[in-house]
């Protein structure tokens, strides 16, 4: 193992860290040094067992995250907006999520130019503020895109994989509803008959390993994944089929949906006004990148017993 490069897996007991981190194991091209805050979790041991090395880092403090950087030739960065959206984040001295976590990638990414790293694959999202001048706003989506434009400022060689809604989403916060006349469920999701891209996050490990086998034909590049774009109708009609239950589109309109009331309703209202414009989300280059990755029918078929307390 000594002779391979090593790749630093940020969020690796998460779902898109995890996911990468298991592919790269499952390859056996590079050694993985998997990063998370809690070494003493559950996840953290089995990726040890898998033959990671587990090093405790956390994005907030610049000699952890250079110590874990140091030797490293590249790295899959994730940062997470939603683990600040928080009233107590939004008072200290940083005054918002977005900021927050904005601050946390070009931290990364400074030290990445310091290190010299090859590469890095950032999971990214579009600016949309300043691709609509100002007129639509997405707080965990510019974020994000400003670390994208600060990475390639100071020059470090990057490659931007931009995921679409995850399918797992449907597990918990698309669930479907149960009607309140009892009559079936509903799957509200704001999109009407536009087509919404998706994919299984267990299937953006296979992405970032091809990339990182092949960098030089990928840095640079932002890259829009998707395995299947499907309307709200088509997802909820193949979620009948699969599991035997009545599930139709709510038809929610976005005014509707932003006035729900949980907390970041606003922010994931403006995120479908964003998927209204079809950003480019290309489903042949992510199956090339990744030639396993599931159909949404696949996926249901897999996870079927998650949905059978509908």
């Amino acid at each position: 193992m000594a002779d391979k490069k090593v790749i630093v897996v940020f969020g690796a007991t998460g779902a898109q860290g995890g996911s990468v981190a298991a592919a790269l194991l499952d390859d056996g091209t590079f050694e993985v040094r998997a990063l998370t805050r809690d070494p003493s979790k559950p996840a953290a041991a089995k990726l040890k067992e898998a033959g990671a090395e587990v090093v405790s880092a956390d994005l907030d403090d610049e000699k952890s995250l250079e110590a874990a950087l140091s030797g490293a030739y590249g790295a899959f960065l994730v940062t997470n907006f939603w683990e600040h959206f928080s009233k107590e984040k939004e008072v200290t001295q940083v005054t918002t999520p977005w900021n927050f976590f904005s601050l946390q990638g070009k931290l990364v990414a400074d030290i990445s130019k310091r290190l010299a790293l090859e590469i890095v694959v950032f999971s990214g999202l579009e600016n949309v503020k300043k691709l609509t001048e100002g007129k639509l706003e997405v707080l965990h989506f510019d974020g994000k895109g400003e670390i994208e434009e600060y990475f390639r400022e100071i020059g470090v060689p990057m490659t931007s994989v931009r995921l679409p809604s995850y399918y797992e989403n449907l597990l918990t916060f698309f669930r479907p509803q149960k009607n309140k006349n009892g009559d079936g469920y509903s799957l509200a999701i704001p999109m009407g008959d536009v087509l919404m891209d998706g994919m299984s996050v267990k299937d953006l490990g296979g992405v970032v390993v091809t990339i990182l086998k092949s960098p030089s034909e990928y840095i640079g590049k932002n890259i829009g994944l998707s395995t299947e774009k499907l309307t709200v109708e088509q997802y909820a009609a193949i979620m009948s089929r699969v599991t035997g239950k009545d599930i139709k589109d709510a038809k929610i309109t976005l005014e509707a949906y932003e006035k729900l009331g949980f907390p970041g309703a606003a922010e994931v209202a403006n995120m479908f006004r964003f998927l209204f414009m079809k950003p480019d989300q290309d489903v042949e280059v992510t199956k090339k990148l990744n030639p396993k990755a599931q159909s949404f029918q696949s996926w249901m078929e897999e996870n079927k017993e998650a949905f059978k307390d509908l």
